[in-house]
């Protein structure tokens, strides 16, 4: 079931485009990244999503309700975190929670002790938030935000300043959060190994513009990859495998070449380089990275500007 539809979605500001006909929907269970570099336009579009900002045209629906037509009830099922958590520092964790959820009427204690448990603070929770890492006052807001069961979940950059326990911890309680909530979340980040562990799905932004929308299983099944051979003559197999893969990217590194082409086409290189008098020591096939793919859409790395 489609929790979030985003259709067209654009932004600008005078003759900029910021954000440029972004479409894409997100399901229950299932979590979609934002992948980019610093602005791309991801934060834009998860403002112009849950009404912090405006946006030139384009339509947002949440669980069938369009935000222009019935912004209230669209947005009683979201949770979102686009900045560092706002929290009572001297206060508990616990206090904390209980304060933020007096804003949703008849929270009941049992509510609050299962989103505990859900970001993993059950040891923790009854501590000022003033002793907490990054990493622990990231998960409270994400227990503050879930406490009237959202349906949807937008978080703006969650895993920024936060060391590797705490990015392991955050994209565990996620995943968990979309099997056993069925919330579907949408992640905006330019840390591409993470995302490529966190995500179902990712949606490639450049400039504002969507480049791709891929699924990670698809992505690592693709048949073209990345073949090194170990040769003894690299001058020699060179012009043989311009000649064989004609177009084809081809790198050396000393006695190393690489290149992408369909893993089928490996015995045949194989047998003609040998043929040509080339020695081939090793044959290598590495699977295709989201950050192949992102270079792929883009033509460039990902900017950490």
């Amino acid at each position: 079931m489609s929790i979030l539809q985003v259709n067209n979605l654009t932004k600008k500001v005078g003759k900029k485009t910021l954000v440029n006909q972004l479409s894409f929907d997100v399901n229950e269970g299932e979590i979609l990244g934002l992948l980019g570099p610093n602005g791309a336009g991801k934060t834009t579009t998860i403002r112009m999503i849950v009404g912090l900002i405006s946006k030139s045209s384009g339509t947002v629906e949440i669980n069938g309700k369009n935000v222009d037509k019935d912004f209230k009830g669209a947005m009683r099922h979201v949770g979102v975190i686009v900045e560092n958590p706002d929290l009572y520092k001297f206060l508990s964790g616990y206090d904390n929670l209980l304060h933020f959820s007096r804003m949703t009427p008849n929270v009941p204690n049992e509510r609050l002790n299962e989103v505990v448990s859900l970001v993993g603070l059950e040891k923790s929770i009854h501590n000022k938030v003033s002793t907490y890492s990054l990493g622990m006052k990231q998960r409270l807001a994400l227990a503050i935000v879930l406490v009237h069961k959202p349906s949807l979940l937008l978080l703006d950059e969650p895993t920024n300043g936060l060391d590797p326990k705490g990015i392991r911890d955050l994209r565990l309680h996620l995943k968990k959060l979309a099997k056993v909530e069925n919330v579907a979340i949408v992640v905006s980040s330019h840390q591409m190994a993470e995302m490529e562990m966190m995500c179902d799905r990712i949606a490639i932004i450049d400039k504002g513009n969507m480049v791709g929308l891929h699924d990670i299983k698809d992505i690592t099944k693709e048949k073209v990859s990345h073949v090194q051979f170990e040769v003894d003559r690299t001058d020699l197999a060179i012009p043989v495998l311009q000649k064989l893969l004609v177009g084809a990217e081809i790198v050396t590194n000393q006695n190393m070449i690489n290149i992408k082409i369909s893993k089928e086409r490996i015995p045949e290189i194989s047998d003609t380089l040998a043929r040509s008098g080339v020695n081939v020591y090793g044959v290598q096939t590495m699977k295709a990275t989201l950050e192949d793919k992102f270079i792929e859409m883009t033509g460039d790395e990902l900017r950490n500007a």
